[in-house]
């Protein structure tokens, strides 16, 4: 006699801390203690997070490297019924990282995807910044190599403030290129945010280049830079708009 079949499960797609982790949410400690299993960027990072709160359930890596096969497999147990949790070394899951194949897949085979919101490097250090924030865009990891000028030449006309991701060992080349695409423009660089070496640079990119490369460069970094200049008449309407 047969069964009943399987409720299709659910894949949580749940944020986790950036460096605090006092800045987890309530929901997303318990959605990672009630679901059947975690998929991970990376098992030994998310293994000190998870034994912090008292975690303890089944995961398995999800990367940029894990294949057609991974995803596979994460759908299948879904489809069978498995609850699932998916979360990055830091941050909301998806934002430059791998988890968009996962939840591209979840959504195609039509099982649900439930958000969990919380701590995200982009909108911190934006919200921070003190540049206009009404409109923006997310370029996150510019192109190591090819395409790199490319991109730096199509986004030199943008007027929305532009948000990138950068590591240590590339910070300054990247302000750099920056100032020689971009011109002399303002700029904000969040470092180490909600660490406990959690600094800003603030100023042009003349000025904060000076400083970071005079410093040592560690931790991961977030750079806003100001958007090309409006119009006069452009921005007159902006500031109607803001008054009506």
């Amino acid at each position: 006699m047969n069964g009943a079949p399987a409720e299709v499960g659910k894949l949580f797609v749940v944020a986790t801390p950036i460096g605090n982790l006092a800045d987890i949410t309530y929901r997303a400690v318990e959605t990672l203690k009630r679901v059947d299993f975690i998929a991970a960027e990376d098992t030994r990072t998310s293994s000190i997070l998870l034994k912090h709160f008292e975690i303890s359930k089944p995961m398995l890596s999800f990367h940029s490297y894990s294949g057609a096969g991974r995803t596979e497999e994460i759908v299948r147990r879904l489809s069978a019924g498995e609850d699932a949790a998916l979360i990055t070394d830091a941050g909301t899951p998806g934002i430059s990282d791998p988890g968009f194949t996962l939840v591209h897949a979840a959504v195609a085979a039509g099982i649900a995807v439930v958000p969990i919101p919380g701590p995200s490097a982009l909108l911190a250090a934006l919200s921070s910044s003190g540049l206009r924030m009404d409109r923006f865009v997310f370029e996150g990891f510019l192109p190591l190599k090819k395409g790199r000028q490319k991109k730096l030449r199509e986004l030199s006309g943008e007027k929305r403030t532009m948000v990138f991701y950068e590591s240590p060992h590339r910070i300054a080349r990247t302000l750099r290129e920056f100032q020689d695409s971009f011109g002399d423009r303002k700029c904000v660089v969040a470092r180490e945010i909600t660490k406990v070496y959690e600094t800003f640079y603030r100023g042009n990119l003349s000025d904060v280049r000076n400083i970071i490369t005079a410093s040592e460069s560690r931790g991961e970094f977030v750079i806003i830079l100001e958007g090309a200049a409006v119009s006069v008449v452009g921005e007159t309407a902006y500031r109607r708009a803001e008054e009506n």
